[in-house]
């Protein structure tokens, strides 16, 4: 190692996941950060509940930069972290999710980003559409057992936040009755599709570094992973979003971003610059892995035995007392909730801003 590298410290243990997961596999890849992610957080914006938790505070518009960084952060760190950042992560996440509750304008019901089914919808989402980006501009599906483990570490994952982990689908056939059992539920609103588009210009907003190099191909990156990740939407998806897209596009964007993204994977520094462009902090979690660094702990723990060790209350049942003084004070005394867990969550996620 030359002197101009910093040392990589390796992780406490392996976390959740073997080296040679599945989970790993897919989450490792190029991918992942640029489309995978990209496509999940535009397709969540169709959860009217999430839509209106998010439009309301309006930072995916001020700061969105920080809010993927640290989306794709946390997802990035469930995968390769060890297990104690994990578990206190989770349980950080509980209580800034505790101050994101309302009441949803159209059906005029509370909204509460803590509620199961939609932590669960963005669970699922997230993994899919990771899953989803790998096929297409990735190396291409798994195999049947391969993507099975794949939806039992999705499982694993779902322990970390409030949704039940028996409620995760299981196979490719079970996903696709998961997003058949939501289409009744799903809707965009004008505030939806401003927000998909907004976030389908991602590399407009969340690059790092928009000087030099960055700034001349921004439009050309902007436009490849938008036309890509507008390739991998259902089409009732893109048509409730108000998103247009040729089938010509479609078929020939899929090639040429395979290229792109097999050219990135391979070549080290490309794929380490483009990490950083997106969430600077996310190559000290990512690098023993692609590196192969082993832990110090050799050991792959369940979220119950971190919890146990840690002394942490699984999310589902975290931080009742917050959250039931955040509901008295939005919906009984009709004030804004208090910022408890946004400073602590920095030490976990990055930055606020």
């Amino acid at each position: 190692m030359t002197k101009n590298k910093p040392r990589i410290q390796p992780h406490e243990d392996y976390g959740f996941f073997s080296e040679d997961s599945p989970t790993r596999k897919v989450w490792g890849y190029a991918t992942t950060p640029l489309i995978g992610i990209q496509r999940a957080v535009v397709i969540e914006e169709l959860d009217p509940h999430l839509l209106a938790a998010v439009h309301n505070t309006g930072d995916n518009y001020a700061r969105l930069p920080t809010r993927y960084a640290r989306t794709v952060q946390y997802f990035a760190t469930v995968a390769f972290g060890d297990s104690r950042t994990i578990t206190k992560m989770a349980d950080v996440l509980v209580k800034i999710h505790s101050k994101a509750i309302g009441i949803e304008p159209v059906s005029g019901n509370h909204y509460d980003a803590n509620d199961p089914d939609s932590q669960l919808w963005i669970l699922i989402t997230g993994w899919h559409s990771v899953l989803k980006a790998y096929e297409m501009y990735g190396p291409g599906k798994l195999t049947e057992a391969e993507e099975n483990q794949y939806w039992a570490e999705c499982a694993i994952a779902a322990e970390l936040q409030t949704c039940d982990p028996a409620a995760v689908p299981r196979s490719r056939d079970e996903v696709r009755a998961y997003f058949e059992a939501w289409r009744p539920k799903v809707a965009a609103s004008e505030a939806a599709q401003q927000m998909m588009d907004h976030l389908l210009d991602g590399a407009n907003h969340v690059l790092v570094d928009a000087t030099g190099f960055v700034r001349v191909m921004r439009p050309i990156m902007n436009w490849s992973l938008r036309k890509g990740t507008i390739a991998s939407m259902p089409h009732y998806q893109r048509q409730l979003g108000g998103i247009e897209q040729s089938p010509v596009t479609d078929l020939l964007i899929r090639p040429y971003l395979w290229s792109l993204f097999t050219v990135v994977d391979r070549v080290g520094p490309v794929k380490r610059y483009v990490v950083r462009q997106v969430a600077p902090g996310l190559l000290s979690v990512v690098e023993p892995h692609w590196q192969g660094i082993d832990p110090l702990n050799p050991e792959v723990l369940t979220p119950a035995e971190a919890r146990e060790r840690d002394g942490f209350t699984k999310p589902s049942e975290a931080h009742l007392g917050l959250r039931a003084r955040q509901a008295q004070r939005v919906f009984g005394d009709k004030q804004a909730p208090s910022d408890e867990g946004l400073v602590e969550s920095q030490s976990a996620l990055g930055r606020l801003a």
